[in-house]
């Protein structure tokens, strides 16, 4: 695979939920889990399942940090 995006990290599928018409895949890089909403249609196609080795290619134009208030989770 080649591809212009520079954060692609490979790991191993560890859960995929479909639901109607979206699936949710979780891969385990390095201990680290990442979620991916993907289409059923690109799971069927790319033939996801529990255990097979995927790529999460993360390409976004923001990246936001926050940090602990101290007030309560989930207060900005």
């Amino acid at each position: 695979m080649k591809i212009s995006a520079r954060n692609v990290f490979k790991g191993r599928v560890v859960d995929v939920k479909k639901g109607a018409t979206t699936a949710h895949v979780k891969i385990d890089v390095s201990g680290t889990i990442v979620t991916s909403s993907i289409t059923n249609e690109a799971v069927d196609e790319l033939k996801l399942s529990v255990g097979k080795s995927a790529y999460a290619v993360i390409k976004a134009s923001d990246v936001m940090i926050g940090i602990d208030t101290g007030a309560g989770r989930g207060k900005r």
